[in-house]
């Protein structure tokens, strides 16, 4: 007779890691989305943190450059922190532009950020130790669970920009084996100013200068990959720079996906103390996680020929900025006319950060809009507007704030959009 199992390992089909991860909220998203526009629905879909190559195609210089390394059969393995030539010009470009000095065996090159960021969670945390990061952002609760760490995540606010400040992690460095921060901000498009970065890193110093001999160091990750996205007098601003006591500590996340629209292309770096990266190169050596040599090749040549890629950020960057201040304003006349939006003004990246709380509003059927997940299905069908509420990305489930991404937006259809979402507000009681 067949007895059911009531011992929990031996219900389980895979991993204890496995069944802990979730799935992307984004993704989920994505399939609702997909159901709509599968039945005839026009949909404009401003979830996806990518771009469409026919607006903003990558550099030319850059495809001809893939293209021409290809030819040249430049098709085995690379290096496994990277071809020479990369991280030299990735070296020279860094002191160039952020003032910042690593030498080229301070540099891993990978498959994109994401494997780097997987790297630094696994070279830093410890099984069961605390990796503190801010709400609203991308990714981290995952890599914590994929390293076996503990989640500390810190919630922020619209009044301080959703960016962390030193008063909210102070509490929890005691315990902790990494902080991750980013900025700009996804999924905010919002920056780290240089008083407050300072005193965070006043704060992770302090707390190094405490365990020293006691145990391994809290480590910083830092991910910039949006940095070059800086919009008008906005500054980026880095740990080493405000603070030089930072550079053993400060392991950096940095690519070509968002600033060169390259984010199939899957050239990263890393960049930090040596002893962190070389172990860094370990992992994504077991894991295979380089980037292809052709590409490789191609972003040392770009990356070297300031005057093609200055030319291509000028334009990138205006028509970037154009399609998040348009949509900016559009949010604030909706707001002046008492509609209840607001957004805050772009500093950088590709992303809008506009709230739209509709909780307690009835609909047209008579039916009440309670919590988030309502409104972002209501804006979903009756605005044909799809947005991604910050729930995604770890703040609370009710946060009424959502990232706007505009990497696939065509500008004539921001006054389109902004209009259905006038009227269906306006539908609500």
């Amino acid at each position: 007779m067949d007895v059911k199992s009531s011992n929990p390992v031996a219900e389980r089909k895979v991993s204890l890691l496995a069944s802990n991860l979730k799935g992307s909220e984004i993704i989920k998203l994505a399939g609702d989305i997909r159901d709509l526009m599968a039945a005839g629905s026009k949909i404009y879909n401003y979830t996806i943190g990518d771009f469409d190559p026919q607006i903003f195609p990558i550099p030319e210089s850059l495809e001809k450059g893939i293209q021409k390394a290809y030819r040249e059969k430049q098709t085995n393995y690379p290096p496994s922190n990277g071809i020479e030539s990369l991280r030299i010009t990735l070296s020279e470009f860094i002191t160039k532009h952020q003032g910042l000095t690593y030498s080229k065996e301070e540099f891993l090159v990978a498959g994109g950020g994401r494997p780097l960021i997987y790297a630094a969670y696994q070279a830093l945390l410890d099984p069961d130790e605390d990796a503190i990061f801010p709400l609203p952002s991308w990714n981290n609760n995952h890599y914590t669970t994929l390293t076996n760490g503990r989640q500390v995540p810190v919630e922020t606010s619209a009044k301080e920009n959703f960016m962390p400040t030193a008063a909210d992690l102070e509490p929890f460095l005691e315990n902790a084996g990494i902080v991750a921060l980013c900025s700009p901000l996804n999924p905010t498009g919002t920056v780290f100013e240089a008083d407050e970065l300072r005193k965070i890193t006043d704060l992770v110093v302090a707390e190094n200068n405490r365990r020293r001999g006691i145990r391994k160091p809290l480590y910083l990750i830092y991910d910039q990959i949006y940095w070059q996205l800086c919009f008008g007098d906005t500054a980026h601003v880095d740990p080493v720079s405000v603070n030089s006591e930072m550079r053993p500590y400060t392991i950096f996340i940095d690519g070509i996906s968002k600033a060169y629209a390259a984010t199939g292309v899957r050239v990263g770096w890393a960049f930090g103390p040596k002893e962190v990266i070389d172990k860094m190169k370990s992992i994504l050596g077991h894991v295979g996680a380089w980037a292809p040599k052709p590409e490789q090749v191609a972003v040392a040549e770009f990356m070297a020929n300031t005057a093609e890629m200055e030319a291509y950020m000028t334009t990138f960057k205006s028509e970037i900025h154009e399609r998040l201040s348009a949509f900016h304003t559009g949010f604030q006349n909706l707001a002046s006319e008492g509609l209840p939006v607001e957004s805050i003004s772009p500093k950088a990246a590709i992303y809008l950060a506009v709230k739209v709380d509709l909780r307690g509003k009835k609909m047209p059927d008579g039916r009440t809009i309670d919590d988030v997940p309502a409104t972002t299905k209501y804006l979903l069908e009756k605005a044909s507007l799809a947005l991604v509420p910050f729930s995604a990305f770890g703040a609370s489930h009710n946060n009424p704030w959502y990232r706007l991404s505009v990497g696939t937006v065509h500008k004539k259809d921001i006054p389109i959009v902004i209009e259905k979402l006038r009227v269906a507000i306006n539908q609500l009681n």
